[in-house]
């Protein structure tokens, strides 16, 4: 009998593909997402649609906050946290008790669950948000952390939350700090989904602040990459940082994304900068190298095709309904 694996955040951006590739290596995937409706669900929906009726696939939906987790994880051999209330702008919000119900309060309760279970691998999806605002590059391990957003300080709780089960009851944690990721069912709310929506539509293309920052893009078939040899590590390091191996001025990126739209003469239009955002990122992947044999190999521009053949090919699937 294959090994169940349980994925939280099932069907989202990164969860999605997660989900396949470990149904593709013969694992059971039990999937659990709450569907929570910061962007359109039906998204969500097309994101799992062709998993959906594989046998080895189980789908709970349902918020981590209330579900009898214990009874779920007993039997699995990894678990990949990837549930989150997601993105920097709204975290400054009145909706700061989404995050921290979503990203701290979901963290401590599914890690209290899996507390003496038979697990060989609890993997927590963090995010370089964790580093804040720094010049110094590229950012490493041991790095100081200091949010620059509400958000990044629930994804830091997040973290120290899995390592401090992980000192005190043994769980079998490591965080993997995500770099910028982009790529095929990326968020609506994301920059680069955005920015092919509007080029498609022929709208102005929107960048907040004067497009000079710079940011370490990560392609998520990398990401998944890097969370299966997680799943398999057995070193002692408990935080990688997980990134493209290089970082790109957000300008030179546009260049290259308004260069494979359809439409030519793409407006693009300057806005003010927003608050929490970081003027640069850049991951040292150097221990993920080292001890996880990660090794990113998808470029910017293969990477940018896809995503904007994702987001025609999703659109049209939205429009027939």
């Amino acid at each position: 009998m294959s090994e169940k694996v349980v994925v939280t955040g099932a069907a989202g951006f990164i969860g999605s593909h997660l989900c396949e590739a470990l149904l593709n290596d013969g694992y059971q995937v039990l999937g659990i997402d709450s569907f929570n409706p910061n962007y359109d669900v039906r998204i969500k929906r097309i994101n799992i649609d062709e998993i959906s009726g594989n046998g080895d696939f189980e789908l709970i939906e349902s918020s981590l906050n209330d579900l009898d987790l214990e009874k779920h994880v007993a039997d699995a051999g990894a678990v990949f946290h990837l549930a989150a209330q997601p993105g920097v702008r709204d975290s400054w919000s009145r909706r700061f008790d989404e995050y921290i119900d979503a990203n701290i309060r979901a963290t401590q309760v599914l890690c209290e669950a899996c507390r003496g279970k038979p697990l060989k691998r609890f993997v927590y999806a963090s995010s370089s948000s964790v580093y804040g605002d720094t010049e110094q590059l590229p950012m490493n391990e041991a790095h100081p952390t200091k949010p620059h957003s509400p958000y990044g300080v629930t994804k830091l709780s997040g973290e120290a939350l899995c390592l401090l089960y992980k000192r005190n009851f043994g769980l079998p944690a490591v965080a993997l700090r995500f770099f910028t990721v982009y790529g095929p069912r990326q968020r609506p709310d994301m920059a680069f989904h955005k920015f092919i929506a509007g080029g498609l539509d022929g709208n102005p293309i929107e960048i907040y602040g004067n497009g000079t920052q710079t940011r370490d893009f990560t392609f998520v078939s990398d990401i998944v990459d890097a969370c299966m040899r997680a799943k398999d590590y057995h070193g002692e390091e408990s935080v990688f940082n997980i990134g493209g191996g290089s970082r790109i001025a957000l300008n030179d990126a546009l260049d290259i994304l308004t260069g494979a739209l359809p439409n030519e003469g793409v407006e693009v239009i300057f806005s003010d900068p927003v608050k929490g955002d970081v003027m640069h990122t850049y991951a040292d992947i150097a221990l993920a190298r080292n001890e996880l044999g990660y090794e990113p190999k998808m470029g910017m521009e293969e990477g940018i095709v896809r995503e904007i053949e994702w987001v025609g090919s999703m659109r049209r699937k939205l429009h027939s309904e």
